[in-house]
């Protein structure tokens, strides 16, 4: 039987050594545990404020800034990108926050159009 070569098995060449692997894991549980505090704190917050109280809008505006903050992470540490230069890492995430301001603005206005007693 002939050997293909036009196959290529890349778990041949996984050559990761106990080192490597557990700095890997190390990443993978502070990724997690910054996640997961951020979350938390989120959760707090809903749980503590009421709605319609004078703090309510403050919450609101600390939701999306955490989302955002949040968003941000898991594409720098997930795909990659916090390997790569910091001109490189705002050129794709400027675009990116600009655009969820102009939504926020957008999203404000049109609601205080529809209801301006709120």
């Amino acid at each position: 039987m002939e050997e293909r070569d036009d196959i290529i098995e890349y778990s041949l060449y996984n050559h990761h050594s106990e080192e490597e692997g557990k700095k890997q894991r190390k990443k993978i549980w502070k990724v997690t545990l910054i996640l997961s505090i951020v979350t938390a704190v989120e959760v707090l917050f809903g749980a503590m404020v009421k709605q319609g109280s004078s703090m309510w809008l403050t919450v609101k505006v600390l939701f999306i800034v955490l989302t955002v903050i949040k968003a941000a992470y898991i594409v720098l540490t997930f795909m990659h990108l916090g390997d790569e230069k910091k001109t490189l890492k705002w050129i794709v995430l400027l675009p990116y926050l600009i655009f969820m301001i102009y939504l926020i603005f957008i999203g404000l206005t049109e609601g205080a159009a529809l209801f301006p007693r709120m």
